[in-house]
């Protein structure tokens, strides 16, 4: 399956083929700066299975369009992961749903658990510890 995505001003297009090793939503501190919202909602591919045509920038690995600023993947502590943001795919709604929800210890206590998931109060055993 080929999935696409992108920017908000087109600049920069994502292409992703094959199924995803993980869809994530996490609650920490530094995902919700990022996003604006109360939470991340990101899945995990293989390296090799994305392409990224178009300038980014970046800042601790979180890749943006240089040119509109809409947030678009997240560079994975192993080389071979991709973090692809859900907001910036094409097909919305996706077909998609999370299987784990990381520092549930900062969820807002108006959101319920995703029902299925995989809760983890910090970070998951596949992350290094860090704080946020």
């Amino acid at each position: 399956m080929m999935r696409h995505g992108g920017c908000n001003c087109g600049a920069v297009r994502l292409t992703i083929s094959g199924d995803p090793k993980r869809f994530g939503l996490c609650h920490c501190l530094t995902c919700r700066k990022e996003t604006g919202s109360a939470f991340l909602p990101s899945i995990i591919w293989s390296s090799g299975n994305v392409t990224v045509d178009g300038s980014t920038s970046s800042w601790d690995k979180r890749h943006f369009c240089s040119r509109c600023g809409s947030p678009l993947f997240h560079e994975r502590q192993s080389r071979d992961e991709i973090e692809v943001l859900t907001g910036c795919l094409d097909d919305a709604p996706t077909s998609l749903a999370p299987d784990h929800e990381i520092w549930t210890v900062r969820r807002e206590h108006w959101l319920g658990s995703v029902d299925r998931t995989t809760q983890h109060e910090n970070d998951p055993p596949w992350i290094a510890k860090r704080s946020a």
